[in-house]
């Protein structure tokens, strides 16, 4: 019982930091896409936290130790995330407006919950189920309190439902991955996404003619320079360790349920930092989301978390 308490505080906990520092990226690639494209943002983005994540590895200071092991596990979580994910996500966001891709990702954790029962084998108890259409509810107020719009794409809707399903398969990989260590899992993620969003940003830079501007990016924009060691740093490195180390820790329903903080993160932040409005709807929203969390992480007498 105490083991099991253990877990659930560091696995909340890892969840909450994630999403927070997932929620305070908004600022900096909302900054950072003004001077440069979402696939350049990436590439850097992934260069950076591979090259951190080597350093560390080689100098000792961490131990990733994947000699004799079947990575095959670990190839299908960095496939669905960060590959297929971000793919889905940047090319959906591009071809819908914000408060459709708000809608469609603020889902992540209800296909989680599927994905997790089907797959998994893992039933829900009733308080996370309600605990997650709570946030969901709550992210969706939140975003439309910003003002509806619709493109009526097909494409991107498309590829914003490519998002959210391969991010609850990578959650569901994840928790099969058990023989491995939260920072393995990590280090792989990084290197799969360095090599995947390094050529798709050579390969679009080439096309435009702009290579020489990519690869100056960091030098000649300081804003863009800001975005990539953040969000390297601390969204790749750091966010994705404690994504799976909450995962392994508490499981992929639990888990997703926390996604909804990144949204109030990012509202919050964008008021104080970006000076964005901030209207007593989004409050509202807020609020609902942070119990939604919470109903979907209490210890329920009766039904125990799963």
């Amino acid at each position: 019982m105490e083991m099991k308490k253990d877990n659930r505080i560091v696995g909340s906990l890892c969840a909450l930091g994630c999403e927070t520092l997932y929620g305070l990226s908004y600022m900096f690639t909302k900054q950072a896409t003004e001077s440069a494209s979402e696939l350049a943002l990436l590439g850097w983005r992934f260069l950076i936290a591979a090259v951190a994540m080597s350093i560390l590895v080689f100098s000792g200071a961490i131990k990733v130790n994947l000699k004799g092991k079947d990575i095959k596990p670990l190839l299908m979580v960095a496939l669905f995330s960060p590959c297929i994910y971000y793919i889905g996500e940047t090319i959906g966001i591009s071809y819908t407006t914000s408060s459709e891709s708000g809608v469609f990702l603020a889902c992540i954790p209800v296909a989680s919950l599927i994905a997790s029962t089907l797959i998994l084998k893992k039933k829900p108890t009733p308080y996370q189920i309600a605990g997650i259409l709570i946030t969901l509810a709550g992210v969706v107020m939140t975003v439309l309190a910003v003002g509806a719009s619709s493109s009526l794409s097909g494409i991107g809707y498309a590829f914003l439902f490519l998002a959210v399903a391969s991010y609850a398969l990578y959650g569901v990989f994840v928790d099969k991955a058990n023989d491995f260590t939260g920072l393995e899992i990590t280090y792989v993620m990084l290197l799969a996404g360095a090599v995947l969003f390094i050529v798709l940003a050579l390969a679009e830079a080439a096309a435009s003619g702009n290579a020489r501007a990519l690869m100056m990016l960091p030098f000649e924009k300081g804003t863009f320079l800001i975005a990539i060691v953040y969000q390297g740093i601390g969204c790749s490195v750091i966010a994705f360790f404690l994504s799976n180390i909450a995962i392994a820790k508490i499981g992929v329903n639990k888990t997703s349920s926390f996604i909804g903080v990144s949204t109030v993160v990012s509202i919050i932040s964008g008021a104080l930092v970006l000076g964005e409005t901030f209207t007593v709807y989004q409050i509202f929203g807020a609020v609902v989301i942070i119990i939604g969390v919470y109903i979907a992480n209490a210890k329920i007498r009766g039904y125990e978390p799963i």
